[in-house]
Protein backbone atom coordinates (compact mmCIF):
# COMPACT_ATOMS: atom_id res chain seq x y z
CA UNK A 1 0.00 0.00 0.00
CA UNK A 2 1.50 3.13 -0.75
CA UNK A 3 1.84 5.90 1.96
CA UNK A 4 -0.38 7.98 1.03
CA UNK A 5 -3.66 10.13 3.03
CA UNK A 6 -6.12 8.33 0.74
CA UNK A 7 -5.46 4.47 0.95
CA UNK A 8 -4.09 3.27 -2.53
CA UNK A 9 -3.41 -0.48 -3.72
CA UNK A 10 -1.84 -1.45 -6.85
CA UNK A 11 -2.66 -5.22 -8.06
CA UNK A 12 -1.31 -7.04 -11.23
CA UNK A 13 -3.69 -9.05 -12.90
CA UNK A 14 -1.65 -10.73 -15.86
CA UNK A 15 -0.47 -7.71 -17.91
CA UNK A 16 -2.90 -5.28 -16.47
CA UNK A 17 -2.41 -2.92 -13.05
CA UNK A 18 -5.59 -2.17 -11.13
CA UNK A 19 -5.38 0.64 -8.74
CA UNK A 20 -7.90 0.44 -5.72
CA UNK A 21 -8.16 3.99 -4.24
CA UNK A 22 -10.27 3.62 -1.17
CA UNK A 23 -12.27 6.79 -0.67
CA UNK A 24 -14.31 8.02 1.99
CA UNK A 25 -17.83 8.99 0.94
CA UNK A 26 -18.07 12.35 2.59
CA UNK A 27 -14.18 13.55 2.28
CA UNK A 28 -13.25 16.59 -0.09
CA UNK A 29 -9.68 14.71 0.37
CA UNK A 30 -10.99 11.72 -1.36
CA UNK A 31 -12.71 14.18 -4.21
CA UNK A 32 -9.05 16.09 -4.47
CA UNK A 33 -7.08 12.60 -4.68
CA UNK A 34 -9.37 11.46 -7.61
CA UNK A 35 -9.25 14.59 -9.41
CA UNK A 36 -5.24 14.36 -8.83
CA UNK A 37 -4.56 11.00 -10.03
CA UNK A 38 -7.04 11.37 -12.88
CA UNK A 39 -4.68 14.61 -14.06
CA UNK A 40 -1.78 12.62 -14.66
CA UNK A 41 -3.32 10.50 -17.45
CA UNK A 42 -1.77 7.59 -16.57
CA UNK A 43 -5.06 5.36 -16.45
CA UNK A 44 -6.99 3.86 -19.54
CA UNK A 45 -10.35 3.69 -17.87
CA UNK A 46 -12.20 4.30 -14.74
CA UNK A 47 -14.22 1.78 -12.20
CA UNK A 48 -16.46 3.16 -10.01
CA UNK A 49 -18.67 2.19 -6.77
CA UNK A 50 -21.73 2.53 -8.27
CA UNK A 51 -24.65 0.37 -10.40
CA UNK A 52 -26.44 1.42 -12.85
CA UNK A 53 -29.33 2.69 -11.15
CA UNK A 54 -27.24 4.56 -8.15
CA UNK A 55 -25.02 6.08 -11.36
CA UNK A 56 -28.54 7.36 -13.26
CA UNK A 57 -29.55 8.74 -10.31
CA UNK A 58 -25.75 10.49 -9.41
CA UNK A 59 -25.95 12.19 -13.31
CA UNK A 60 -29.42 12.76 -13.38
CA UNK A 61 -30.66 13.73 -10.06
CA UNK A 62 -34.58 14.81 -11.48
CA UNK A 63 -35.22 11.73 -13.06
CA UNK A 64 -37.53 11.19 -9.87
CA UNK A 65 -39.32 14.03 -12.01
CA UNK A 66 -40.36 11.61 -14.61
CA UNK A 67 -41.65 8.92 -12.49
CA UNK A 68 -44.58 6.84 -13.41
CA UNK A 69 -46.54 6.53 -10.09
CA UNK A 70 -49.08 4.00 -11.45
CA UNK A 71 -46.37 2.01 -12.86
CA UNK A 72 -44.60 2.04 -8.93
CA UNK A 73 -47.78 1.16 -7.52
CA UNK A 74 -48.30 -1.37 -9.89
CA UNK A 75 -45.19 -3.32 -9.63
CA UNK A 76 -44.82 -3.14 -5.93
CA UNK A 77 -41.92 -0.89 -6.06
CA UNK A 78 -43.22 1.68 -3.71
CA UNK A 79 -41.28 0.77 -0.69
CA UNK A 80 -38.10 0.76 -3.01
CA UNK A 81 -39.34 4.54 -3.96
CA UNK A 82 -39.65 5.25 -0.13
CA UNK A 83 -36.29 4.01 0.56
CA UNK A 84 -34.73 6.03 -1.94
CA UNK A 85 -36.16 8.97 -1.06
CA UNK A 86 -35.43 8.31 2.59
CA UNK A 87 -31.61 7.78 1.93
CA UNK A 88 -31.43 11.04 -0.12
CA UNK A 89 -33.10 12.76 2.63
CA UNK A 90 -30.45 11.54 4.97
CA UNK A 91 -27.36 12.54 2.10
CA UNK A 92 -29.31 16.24 1.86
CA UNK A 93 -29.38 16.84 5.80
CA UNK A 94 -25.56 15.77 6.32
CA UNK A 95 -24.95 18.05 3.09
CA UNK A 96 -26.75 21.09 4.87
CA UNK A 97 -25.08 20.32 8.41
CA UNK A 98 -21.41 19.73 7.03
CA UNK A 99 -21.38 21.29 3.68
CA UNK A 100 -20.42 17.97 2.39
CA UNK A 101 -21.70 16.90 -0.79
CA UNK A 102 -21.50 12.90 -0.37
CA UNK A 103 -20.26 11.02 -3.75
CA UNK A 104 -18.16 13.87 -4.58
CA UNK A 105 -15.60 11.20 -5.45
CA UNK A 106 -17.66 9.22 -7.66
CA UNK A 107 -18.78 12.77 -9.07
CA UNK A 108 -15.19 13.98 -9.63
CA UNK A 109 -13.77 10.33 -11.22
CA UNK A 110 -17.22 10.46 -13.78
CA UNK A 111 -16.31 14.21 -14.59
CA UNK A 112 -12.73 13.61 -15.02
CA UNK A 113 -13.47 10.79 -17.43
CA UNK A 114 -15.83 11.99 -19.03
CA UNK A 115 -13.78 15.25 -20.37
CA UNK A 116 -11.09 13.04 -20.87
CA UNK A 117 -12.58 10.38 -22.88
CA UNK A 118 -12.84 7.64 -21.02
CA UNK A 119 -14.37 4.90 -20.31
CA UNK A 120 -16.23 5.04 -17.04
CA UNK A 121 -16.99 1.43 -15.91
CA UNK A 122 -19.61 0.50 -13.43
CA UNK A 123 -18.94 -1.83 -11.15
CA UNK A 124 -21.10 -2.34 -8.07
CA UNK A 125 -24.18 -4.39 -8.21
CA UNK A 126 -27.31 -3.32 -8.32
CA UNK A 127 -28.99 -1.64 -5.20
CA UNK A 128 -32.27 -3.49 -5.85
CA UNK A 129 -30.39 -7.38 -6.03
CA UNK A 130 -28.93 -6.52 -2.72
CA UNK A 131 -31.26 -5.31 -0.68
CA UNK A 132 -33.66 -8.49 -2.06
CA UNK A 133 -30.73 -10.61 -1.01
CA UNK A 134 -30.40 -8.91 2.43
CA UNK A 135 -33.97 -9.66 2.74
CA UNK A 136 -33.85 -12.87 1.69
CA UNK A 137 -30.97 -13.57 4.51
CA UNK A 138 -32.95 -12.32 7.44
CA UNK A 139 -36.55 -13.37 8.64
CA UNK A 140 -39.45 -11.39 8.42
CA UNK A 141 -39.54 -9.28 11.51
CA UNK A 142 -35.63 -8.03 11.20
CA UNK A 143 -36.79 -6.99 7.77
CA UNK A 144 -39.27 -5.28 9.44
CA UNK A 145 -37.19 -3.45 11.81
CA UNK A 146 -34.06 -2.80 9.30
CA UNK A 147 -37.11 -1.09 7.18
CA UNK A 148 -38.06 0.80 9.95
CA UNK A 149 -35.09 1.74 11.65
CA UNK A 150 -33.80 3.11 8.02
CA UNK A 151 -36.96 5.36 7.64
CA UNK A 152 -37.25 6.20 11.50
CA UNK A 153 -32.93 7.33 11.35
CA UNK A 154 -32.81 9.06 7.82
CA UNK A 155 -35.99 11.07 8.37
CA UNK A 156 -35.10 12.41 11.82
CA UNK A 157 -34.92 15.74 12.50
CA UNK A 158 -31.28 14.97 14.60
CA UNK A 159 -28.26 16.42 13.31
CA UNK A 160 -25.85 13.51 12.18
CA UNK A 161 -23.74 12.73 14.69
CA UNK A 162 -19.75 12.39 14.38
CA UNK A 163 -19.81 8.42 14.96
CA UNK A 164 -22.35 8.44 11.71
CA UNK A 165 -19.46 10.55 9.65
CA UNK A 166 -17.09 8.18 10.82
CA UNK A 167 -18.74 4.80 9.40
CA UNK A 168 -19.64 6.39 6.55
CA UNK A 169 -15.57 7.37 5.86
CA UNK A 170 -15.84 3.18 5.55
CA UNK A 171 -18.56 2.71 3.51
CA UNK A 172 -21.43 4.32 1.96
CA UNK A 173 -24.84 5.40 2.92
CA UNK A 174 -26.84 2.01 2.81
CA UNK A 175 -23.65 0.31 4.44
CA UNK A 176 -23.91 3.01 7.45
CA UNK A 177 -27.83 2.51 7.83
CA UNK A 178 -27.14 -0.83 8.45
CA UNK A 179 -23.18 -0.51 10.22
CA UNK A 180 -24.50 -1.59 13.75
CA UNK A 181 -26.11 -5.21 12.76
CA UNK A 182 -23.80 -5.74 9.39
CA UNK A 183 -20.33 -6.68 11.35
CA UNK A 184 -22.12 -8.56 13.48
CA UNK A 185 -24.54 -10.46 11.60
CA UNK A 186 -23.35 -12.62 9.06
CA UNK A 187 -26.60 -12.83 7.62
CA UNK A 188 -26.19 -8.80 6.69
CA UNK A 189 -22.77 -8.54 6.20
CA UNK A 190 -22.72 -11.72 3.82
CA UNK A 191 -24.64 -9.93 0.66
CA UNK A 192 -24.27 -6.44 2.14
CA UNK A 193 -20.71 -6.53 2.26
CA UNK A 194 -18.73 -9.37 1.48
CA UNK A 195 -20.96 -10.54 -1.99
CA UNK A 196 -20.46 -7.04 -3.46
CA UNK A 197 -16.54 -7.46 -2.60
CA UNK A 198 -16.89 -10.14 -4.89
CA UNK A 199 -18.65 -8.70 -7.32
CA UNK A 200 -16.60 -5.49 -7.69
CA UNK A 201 -13.40 -7.98 -8.01
CA UNK A 202 -15.14 -9.33 -10.57
CA UNK A 203 -16.51 -6.59 -12.60
CA UNK A 204 -12.61 -5.46 -12.48
CA UNK A 205 -11.19 -8.61 -13.70
CA UNK A 206 -13.80 -8.78 -16.69
CA UNK A 207 -13.16 -5.76 -17.66
CA UNK A 208 -9.30 -6.45 -18.00
CA UNK A 209 -10.17 -9.32 -19.71
CA UNK A 210 -12.24 -8.03 -21.89
CA UNK A 211 -10.86 -4.78 -22.96
CA UNK A 212 -7.41 -5.71 -21.99
CA UNK A 213 -7.33 -2.26 -20.05
CA UNK A 214 -2.87 -2.05 -18.67
CA UNK A 215 -3.79 0.43 -16.47
CA UNK A 216 -7.19 0.99 -14.44
CA UNK A 217 -8.21 2.81 -11.69
CA UNK A 218 -11.10 1.61 -9.37
CA UNK A 219 -12.40 3.99 -6.80
CA UNK A 220 -13.88 2.45 -4.03
CA UNK A 221 -14.93 3.05 -0.42
CA UNK A 222 -12.10 2.47 2.09
CA UNK A 223 -14.30 -0.39 3.63
CA UNK A 224 -14.67 -2.65 0.80
CA UNK A 225 -10.54 -2.06 -0.25
CA UNK A 226 -9.42 -5.07 1.98
CA UNK A 227 -11.61 -7.63 0.54
CA UNK A 228 -11.61 -6.11 -3.26
CA UNK A 229 -7.76 -6.56 -3.04
CA UNK A 230 -8.27 -10.13 -1.59
CA UNK A 231 -10.46 -11.24 -4.32
CA UNK A 232 -8.68 -9.71 -7.13
CA UNK A 233 -5.46 -11.72 -5.82
CA UNK A 234 -6.68 -14.95 -4.79
CA UNK A 235 -9.58 -15.01 -8.28
CA UNK A 236 -12.87 -15.53 -8.49
CA UNK A 237 -12.98 -18.72 -10.79
CA UNK A 238 -14.45 -17.23 -14.62
CA UNK A 239 -15.75 -13.73 -13.59
CA UNK A 240 -18.51 -13.81 -15.69
CA UNK A 241 -20.24 -16.86 -14.03
CA UNK A 242 -19.11 -15.29 -10.71
CA UNK A 243 -20.89 -12.34 -11.63
CA UNK A 244 -23.99 -14.38 -12.93
CA UNK A 245 -24.31 -16.38 -9.76
CA UNK A 246 -24.20 -13.14 -7.56
CA UNK A 247 -26.61 -11.49 -10.17
CA UNK A 248 -29.09 -14.14 -9.48
CA UNK A 249 -32.17 -13.38 -7.35
CA UNK A 250 -32.56 -15.68 -4.13
CA UNK A 251 -35.69 -18.40 -4.95
CA UNK A 252 -38.46 -16.57 -2.80
CA UNK A 253 -39.92 -18.90 -0.63
CA UNK A 254 -43.56 -20.23 -1.39
CA UNK A 255 -45.14 -19.54 2.31
CA UNK A 256 -45.84 -15.62 1.62
CA UNK A 257 -48.20 -16.39 -1.31
CA UNK A 258 -49.69 -19.51 0.40
CA UNK A 259 -50.19 -18.06 3.87
CA UNK A 260 -52.81 -15.22 2.33
CA UNK A 261 -54.63 -17.56 0.58
CA UNK A 262 -54.79 -20.19 4.27
CA UNK A 263 -55.90 -16.98 6.00
CA UNK A 264 -58.88 -16.39 3.37
CA UNK A 265 -60.40 -19.94 3.22
CA UNK A 266 -60.49 -20.07 6.80
CA UNK A 267 -62.02 -16.86 7.18
CA UNK A 268 -64.64 -17.84 4.86
CA UNK A 269 -64.97 -21.34 6.66
CA UNK A 270 -65.49 -19.01 10.16
CA UNK A 271 -68.11 -17.34 7.79
CA UNK A 272 -69.85 -20.58 6.58
CA UNK A 273 -70.13 -21.96 10.52
CA UNK A 274 -71.15 -18.77 12.00
CA UNK A 275 -74.04 -18.62 9.27
CA UNK A 276 -74.83 -22.42 10.07
CA UNK A 277 -75.03 -22.07 13.55
CA UNK A 278 -77.91 -18.70 13.00
CA UNK A 279 -77.66 -16.15 10.72
CA UNK A 280 -77.06 -13.85 13.18
CA UNK A 281 -73.95 -15.17 14.32
CA UNK A 282 -73.07 -15.14 10.40
CA UNK A 283 -73.88 -11.23 10.44
CA UNK A 284 -71.96 -10.46 13.59
CA UNK A 285 -68.88 -11.84 11.81
CA UNK A 286 -69.69 -9.83 9.29
CA UNK A 287 -70.23 -6.96 10.55
CA UNK A 288 -66.83 -7.43 12.63
CA UNK A 289 -64.71 -8.26 9.52
CA UNK A 290 -66.10 -5.30 7.93
CA UNK A 291 -65.34 -2.67 10.60
CA UNK A 292 -62.55 -3.85 12.17
CA UNK A 293 -60.76 -4.40 8.32
CA UNK A 294 -62.17 -1.51 6.90
CA UNK A 295 -61.67 0.49 9.71
CA UNK A 296 -57.83 0.09 10.45
CA UNK A 297 -57.48 0.52 6.75
CA UNK A 298 -59.42 3.39 6.63
CA UNK A 299 -57.37 4.34 9.96
CA UNK A 300 -53.94 4.41 8.10
CA UNK A 301 -55.13 6.31 5.36
CA UNK A 302 -56.43 9.17 7.59
CA UNK A 303 -52.98 8.86 9.53
CA UNK A 304 -51.69 9.56 6.06
CA UNK A 305 -53.62 12.44 5.45
CA UNK A 306 -55.60 10.85 2.70
CA UNK A 307 -59.03 12.70 1.08
CA UNK A 308 -61.81 11.82 2.75
CA UNK A 309 -63.19 9.85 -0.21
CA UNK A 310 -59.80 7.85 -0.12
CA UNK A 311 -60.14 7.20 3.25
CA UNK A 312 -64.42 5.74 2.39
CA UNK A 313 -62.49 3.86 0.06
CA UNK A 314 -60.31 2.29 1.94
CA UNK A 315 -63.17 1.09 4.76
CA UNK A 316 -64.90 -0.08 1.76
CA UNK A 317 -62.07 -2.21 -0.02
CA UNK A 318 -60.45 -3.30 2.34
CA UNK A 319 -62.92 -5.64 3.97
CA UNK A 320 -62.95 -7.05 -0.37
CA UNK A 321 -58.98 -6.54 -0.95
CA UNK A 322 -58.35 -8.82 2.45
CA UNK A 323 -60.65 -11.62 0.65
CA UNK A 324 -58.04 -11.24 -2.43
CA UNK A 325 -54.86 -11.28 -2.16
CA UNK A 326 -53.67 -10.76 -5.61
CA UNK A 327 -55.26 -7.08 -4.95
CA UNK A 328 -54.02 -5.18 -1.77
CA UNK A 329 -56.24 -2.15 -0.33
CA UNK A 330 -53.47 0.26 -0.92
CA UNK A 331 -53.30 -0.35 -4.40
CA UNK A 332 -57.06 0.91 -4.38
CA UNK A 333 -56.46 3.47 -2.17
CA UNK A 334 -53.26 5.00 -3.94
CA UNK A 335 -55.84 4.80 -7.13
CA UNK A 336 -58.10 6.59 -5.52
CA UNK A 337 -55.87 9.31 -4.00
CA UNK A 338 -54.09 9.91 -7.63
CA UNK A 339 -57.70 10.32 -9.02
CA UNK A 340 -58.77 13.13 -6.36
CA UNK A 341 -55.43 14.30 -6.27
CA UNK A 342 -53.85 14.24 -8.87
CA UNK A 343 -50.16 14.90 -8.71
CA UNK A 344 -49.22 18.11 -10.33
CA UNK A 345 -45.58 18.65 -12.55
CA UNK A 346 -44.17 20.41 -9.78
CA UNK A 347 -45.06 17.62 -6.83
CA UNK A 348 -42.30 15.24 -9.14
CA UNK A 349 -39.74 18.06 -9.37
CA UNK A 350 -39.82 19.13 -5.69
CA UNK A 351 -39.99 15.44 -4.23
CA UNK A 352 -36.32 14.93 -3.36
CA UNK A 353 -36.63 18.43 -1.42
CA UNK A 354 -40.02 18.00 -0.10
CA UNK A 355 -38.85 14.50 1.76
CA UNK A 356 -35.79 16.08 3.72
CA UNK A 357 -38.21 16.83 6.19
CA UNK A 358 -40.88 14.67 8.07
CA UNK A 359 -43.68 17.82 7.51
CA UNK A 360 -42.80 17.08 3.47
CA UNK A 361 -43.88 13.86 3.31
CA UNK A 362 -47.06 15.07 3.93
CA UNK A 363 -47.43 17.97 1.97
CA UNK A 364 -46.24 16.21 -1.46
CA UNK A 365 -48.89 14.94 -3.02
CA UNK A 366 -46.37 11.93 -4.64
CA UNK A 367 -44.72 11.20 -1.34
CA UNK A 368 -48.22 11.40 0.75
CA UNK A 369 -49.46 9.34 -1.92
CA UNK A 370 -46.85 6.56 -1.48
CA UNK A 371 -47.78 7.02 2.26
CA UNK A 372 -51.72 6.39 1.72
CA UNK A 373 -50.34 3.60 -0.74
CA UNK A 374 -48.43 1.92 2.87
CA UNK A 375 -50.09 2.98 5.60
CA UNK A 376 -53.55 1.74 4.30
CA UNK A 377 -51.91 -1.57 3.20
CA UNK A 378 -50.49 -1.96 6.67
CA UNK A 379 -53.93 -1.43 8.17
CA UNK A 380 -55.48 -3.59 5.96
CA UNK A 381 -52.92 -6.30 6.98
CA UNK A 382 -53.25 -5.60 11.11
CA UNK A 383 -57.17 -5.50 10.70
CA UNK A 384 -57.24 -8.84 8.58
CA UNK A 385 -55.27 -10.75 11.74
CA UNK A 386 -57.47 -8.79 14.44
CA UNK A 387 -60.64 -9.63 12.80
CA UNK A 388 -59.64 -12.64 11.81
CA UNK A 389 -59.44 -13.98 16.03
CA UNK A 390 -62.44 -11.63 16.86
CA UNK A 391 -64.27 -14.41 14.31
CA UNK A 392 -63.00 -17.54 16.20
CA UNK A 393 -63.13 -15.72 19.21
CA UNK A 394 -67.40 -15.53 18.32
CA UNK A 395 -67.30 -18.94 17.44
CA UNK A 396 -65.30 -20.65 20.64
CA UNK A 397 -67.59 -18.38 23.20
Amino acid sequence: MREDQEPLVDVQVGNSRITLLGTAHVSRASAEKVKELLATEEYEAVAVELCPSRYNSLIDPDSLARMDLFRVIREKKVLMVIASLALGAFQQRMAEQFDIEPGAEQREAIKAAHDSHRPVLLIDREIGITLKRVAHNVPWWKRITLFTGLIASIISHEEVSEEEIERLKEGDILETTFAQFAAEQKDLYLPLIDERDQYMAARLLEEVQRDGHENLLAVVGAGHLKGIRSYLEAGVGDPGERIEALDRMPTPSPWPKIIPWVIVVLILAGFGIGFHRSPELGWQMVADWVLINGGLSALGAGIAAAHPLTVVTAFVAAPLTSLNPTVGAGMVTAAAEIYLRKPEVGDFSRLRKDTVNLKGWWKNRVSRTLLVFVLSTLGSAVGTYVAGFRIFDRLAG
